[in-house]
């Protein structure tokens, strides 16, 4: 580990977080390297660590406190260092292994497409980590709000924000076209136009399974009800329908005491009810129409029933089934009308990359809007934790903003390190500021008879609050 990064040396006064045995091991003075972010994220983040600091304080006594270290990236980085993204920044998160981020710009024109993929992907933070929960108070276009508690794993790394990408036009994209025309189309009906541009979208089953791996992880872990597996699977058969096969693979291969599939648990569920039911019975009930389907698919069927049968009913069957982790699966376009008419029959989804960066931000909009969703990038040995929202230059320091996304995902960050009683005076002081209607003007517009406060305001408002929450 270096001394500096940037030209600016380490805290003396904060320990590195270090990952020993397949573990984080988190000291009680940790440098945590931060990002304030362009735009708007230099308010919200003055405000948040205002908070961060208070909360940290409130519950330890001063027996913890965090060592803050400013790493950069965009627009400031570009005004000191004449780069988006120095070396020197990926090195100190890769080195302190945890950190938290403002929102920054997208460069315009040649070079990185983006500084937040390109973090995700030069470190490895393969799971886009999005829990979407209801606070009481905040405004919502749904009458429900409330049953929607989801957590999104969101593969971080690959399908078609692996950034690989030809222009209309170019001589490579001419190629490729030709390539694919003349040799995998065999020149046959299926050809793809002249004139496109052409995308590249890889889904791998190493992407896949530690993502789902994941999921499934947290579920347990926290006691969750199931694992849904969204995808395009119907359409896209090799790559989201892969995603789905094998999610399943991890699902009954590596958690098999823990979990029923959808589908084991309808032909366990029949068994139960009719104890004397035949094969060829319980798998007309999962398959309706059976009867009229070719011979090879009817024997395919009541394979699989006698396989579940034989395999789980010890184990999984007489009710068993019922306290398994459920994994199941869902088409994609259906989840989004779903998240709104049957959002609590959800507890965690696992996507692809361009489905969960969809449902992310549409599950946001029911619950506040990403004025107040928050984030993580979460690797086998590194996590940064950021807003999700845009930097929103036309509001940058006029301290007006919600800074409700830094904050929360600051509660994943004491979270993760395993501080939750610092993760529960901001997240709760918060809620209650809200309830109060001391909210910024994203809010104050919405609420009746609600007072507008500065995004620094909101902070002093929450620090006071913190007293009355504590446990």
């Amino acid at each position: 580990m270096a001394a500096s990064y940037n030209g600016s040396p380490l805290p003396a006064d904060g320990k590195p977080i270090t990952f020993v045995d397949g573990k984080f091991q988190v000291p009680d003075n940790p440098i945590i390297p931060y990002i304030e972010g362009d735009g708007t994220g230099r308010d919200i983040w003055k405000a948040s660590v205002r908070v961060f600091d208070a909360a940290v304080e409130k519950a330890y006594g001063g027996k913890r406190r965090v060592s803050w270290y400013e790493v950069f990236a965009g627009e400031k980085s570009m005004h000191q260092f004449k780069t988006w993204l120095p070396d020197d920044t990926v090195n100190a998160f890769r080195d302190l292994r945890v950190g938290i981020k403002g929102p920054l710009t997208t460069p315009i024109g040649g070079g990185i497409r983006s500084l937040n993929v390109a973090l995700r992907q030069i470190l490895d933070l393969y799971a886009c980590v999005r829990p979407v929960k209801y606070y009481q108070g905040i405004p919502s276009p749904v009458k429900h709000p409330e049953r929607l508690n989801v957590m999104i794993f969101r593969e971080n790394t690959e399908d078609v924000y692996a950034g690989i990408e030809w222009k209309q036009g170019t001589p490579e994209a001419a190629k490729l076209i030709e390539f694919l025309n003349k040799d995998m189309l065999g020149g046959g009906k299926k050809q793809i136009r002249l004139d496109s541009g052409i995308g590249i979208k890889p889904i791998s089953i190493t992407g896949t399974k530690r993502l789902v791996r994941m999921a499934i992880r947290h579920a347990l872990d926290n006691s969750l009800k199931s694992v849904t597996l969204v995808h395009k699977g119907n359409i896209q058969k090799f790559t989201e329908g892969a995603f789905r096969e094998w999610g399943y693979e991890v699902a009954t291969q590596e958690f098999r005491a823990q979990t029923v599939t959808e589908r084991e648990s309808w032909i366990l569920g029949n068994k139960d009810s009719n104890p004397s039911l035949t094969i060829e019975q319980n798998a007309a009930m999962i398959e309706p129409g059976l009867d009229f389907a070719p011979p090879e698919f009817r024997e395919s069927v009541n394979k699989e029933v006698k396989q579940v049968l034989d395999a789980l009913y010890a184990t999984h069957g007489k009710g068993q089934w019922k306290k398994k982790l459920l994994v199941n699966d869902r088409i994609a376009d259906s989840v989004f009308q779903q998240i709104i008419t049957r959002a609590d029959e959800y507890s965690v989804l696992a996507t692809p990359n361009l489905n969960g960066d969809y449902i992310s931000d549409a599950c946001a909009a029911q619950v506040g809007g990403l004025g107040i969703a928050p984030g993580a990038n979460i690797g086998a040995e590194h996590a940064i934790f950021e807003a999700t929202h845009g930097t929103a230059p036309k509001y940058a320091d006029k301290d007006v903003i919600n800074p409700g996304s830094v904050m929360l995902s600051g509660v994943m960050m004491f979270e993760f390190l395993g501080w939750k009683e610092a993760a529960h005076l901001v997240e709760s002081s918060m809620e209650a500021t809200i309830q109060q209607k001391k909210v910024t003007y994203d809010f104050e517009r919405m609420l009746e008879g609600a007072t507008k406060v500065k995004t620094s305001e909101f902070a002093t408002y929450m620090i006071q609050n913190m007293d009355a929450v504590r446990r």
